[in-house]
């Protein structure tokens, strides 16, 4: 449908006489977008008894993401049918209408034109069963609890019964979903007092039913209002100039600002998941949730007592049982008994019994294979050595105990080494581990503190596999400057297969106090609980920690670069964020980034003030993970093509708004 504009730019082109001659080669391009013309019922009518609606536009147009875009609220237990076709939308409510109650369906950017893809932008059409249509609005955000990324699409709804029972047993009243953004704007709604909530709806019910469900919840009283009030709209000339800046006057609905913070309540049904064994000398037993109450095991056919080494995870979910004895190292199958804690129907958790059949992923005849064929290469290496007169061994020696020494290239002077074994150690040597400092030519023997990395339980023997070494010094730090040495001689760690550490060196240099700044954060206190500061890079990622009880937060020992901070309550003082269970009101740790990134040079210490509840952003875009989708625009292709004719283009909004014909 050629538009009215291009005579208008024809007349123009004649006018100024400025102008290249000729005619567009394929026409100008469509930049109107639809326009609703009508609706039956029509768009707000009362009394309405039905509930199929369609909706009217001046062109062809097509609807797209309907199932995840459209939002009909009240919310609809049976998924409604919406179709697009030709000029016209349909809607078909599968749930009976409830009386005297406003309906919305906000179709959100949905809806564009068939041809060029021009937005109608966001619409919602609305009608009502009683008397009255209700207009208020809420809006707001829903962000992550523990990193405040922006939630996209998860339901947010309200509740005018303010029982905190409403959120776990009746659906909610009025829903919005939030857009990449995580913003959201809950319509149609009607005087009086919500309670607002946000739910990762698994299950379709539009209320809180399942523990793995994603919510936030918050218990301050929403009031919707409204005002009179005024906006600019910006008028461009073209891309980058501005024709004009027009205020226009708008109802300005309240609160707009709501912040839901959501998080997932840990998941604490108790289930045995499986067992694996890869390498014969260990088998490890997956739950999904931990418990202090350890798995109780009978053998039937090996002796279970002081069998094994236990090596737990942080939440005792993952239980890793090292085999103390070769003789059962060697037996292919562990038969057994297994008596746990595990959840029942009734959410109690209660003893469970199960058998296991626990397999060797390599069985005894592979390894003795394998070690045949070491044997023998071994063997016809020795055979060259004595045919080329070297010398021979009469003995193989055996398999060495391979322990792994992990020192950083950037080692800072609060940093450690790590020193890890395949397998659990028995016995350590400690006057064949030798740490020195350089001084000048020479190397100075240093103290040194060793201390096992392990989860400690009661009623098994802990295996121990990995050691942190430091400097022994009060503060146990390294020397800034300095160069270290560690010597580990032959044996220094004999594991309880009998296998000893072969020797081992390394070398590191600690870098020197030009090399680093400090960063001084002091956090205004918003709550009692100590706050813990995290220091992060640009992928969100943490560099440095610190935990501080009067909101000063030093982070020290930073190298230059760039950084953000993040701070959270720690109400437990467990050093680590928690999240939040409706049941007990409990909501998850509150979470705060500052505002701006930090340019760290060398030598050149930073310090801030910083309060959080003044601050507008919720985190620094530059590290948010979470982009907002391409906005819908249309696509202004006529002022390019016109600019490469060489005549001049007139949009039509210039003129008119009017729909099209």
């Amino acid at each position: 449908m050629r538009k009215t504009f291009v005579l208008l730019a024809t007349a123009l082109l004649i006018l100024t006489g400025c102008a290249k001659m000729g005619q567009p080669d394929g026409g100008w391009y469509d930049e109107t977008p639809p326009h609703v013309i009508g609706a039956i019922p029509n768009e707000k009518s009362t009394g309405v008894n039905t509930r199929n609606i369609s909706i009217f536009f001046d062109e062809f147009i097509k609807i797209d993401n309907a199932t995840e875009k459209v939002v009909v609220s009240p919310p609809q237990i049976e998924a409604p049918e919406i179709k697009g076709a030709g000029r016209r939308i349909t809607v078909e409510l599968k749930d009976s209408l409830i009386p005297n109650t406003t309906y919305t369906i906000d179709f959100s950017d949905a809806i564009s034109d068939n041809n060029e893809g021009n937005p109608l932008g966001n619409y919602a059409y609305s009608f009502s069963t009683g008397d009255h249509i209700d207009t208020m609005e809420v809006a707001g955000n829903v962000v992550e609890a523990e990193n405040m990324e922006p939630i996209k699409g998860i339901l947010v709804g309200l509740y005018n019964n303010l029982s905190d029972t409403a959120f776990t047993t009746t659906p909610m009243l009025r829903v919005a979903r939030t857009d990449s953004r995580g913003r959201f704007v809950i319509k149609g709604v009607a005087p009086g007092e919500y309670h607002a909530y946000a739910l990762q709806d698994n299950d379709g019910n539009y209320f809180f039913s399942q523990k793995n469900e994603k919510i936030a919840f918050s218990h301050d009283i929403i009031i919707p209002s409204s005002k009179p009030d005024v906006k600019q709209d910006t008028i461009w000339q073209d891309s980058l100039r501005i024709a004009d800046i027009i205020p226009t006057g708008y109802t300005h609905f309240l609160p707009d600002n709501i912040v839901l913070r959501a998080f997932t309540e840990v998941q604490t049904d108790r289930y045995y998941l499986k067992n694996e064994r890869k390498q014969a000398d260990n088998f490890t037993l997956f739950f999904t949730y931990g418990s202090d109450q350890l798995p109780e095991i009978k053998g039937f056919n090996f002796n279970e007592q002081e069998a094994f080494l236990l090596e737990a995870s942080e939440h005792l979910d993952t239980l890793r049982y090292w085999l103390k004895d070769t003789m059962l190292v060697n037996q292919d199958t562990l038969s057994m008994q297994l008596t746990y804690l595990a959840t029942d129907s009734t959410g109690m958790l209660q003893p469970k019994t199960d058998t296991l059949q626990i397999l060797s992923k390599e069985t005894y005849a592979k390894r003795m294979k394998d070690k045949q064929k070491e044997m023998e290469k071994w063997a016809k290496s020795q055979e060259k050595a004595k045919k080329k007169g070297k010398e021979v061994q009469t003995e193989m020696p055996p398999t060495p105990l391979e322990v792994v020494v992990n020192i950083k290239s950037d080692m800072t002077p609060d940093g450690y080494i790590t020193i890890e074994s395949p397998t659990p150690i028995l016995h350590i040597d400690t006057t064949k581990i030798h740490l020195s400092a350089r001084r000048d030519t020479l190397f100075d023997d240093k103290p040194f503190h060793l201390e096992c990395v392990k989860r400690e339980t009661e009623g098994m023997e802990t295996a121990k596999r990995i050691f942190i070494l430091t400097p022994d010094s009060t503060d146990h730090l390294w020397t800034m400057g300095k160069q270290y040495s560690l010597v580990l001689d032959s044996a220094a760690f004999t594991d309880i297969y009998g296998k000893v550490s072969n020797e081992i060196k390394k070398g590191m240099t600690i870098r020197s106090e030009e090399d680093f700044t400090s960063i001084t954060m002091q956090v205004a206190r918003l709550e009692e609980a100590p706050y813990v500061g995290q220091l992060l890079d640009k992928q969100d990622k943490v560099v440095r920690q610190a935990t501080s009880t009067d909101g000063k937060i030093v982070f020290n020992y930073v190298k230059p670069g760039e950084y953000y901070v993040k701070v959270f309550a720690d109400n437990n003082n467990n050093g680590r964020w928690d999240t939040g269970e409706y049941a007990s009101n409990q909501q998850a740790e509150n979470v705060y980034y500052y505002p701006e990134k930090l340019e760290c040079k060398a030598h050149w210490p930073i310090v801030k003030n910083w309060n959080p509840a003044t601050q507008k952003t919720l985190k620094p875009s530059e590290i948010t993970k979470q982009k907002p989708d391409k906005e819908k625009k249309i696509r202004n292709q006529n002022q390019e093509r016109a600019r490469k004719m060489g005549i001049i283009y007139i949009p039509p909004n210039s003129y008119n708004n009017n729909p099209k014909k």
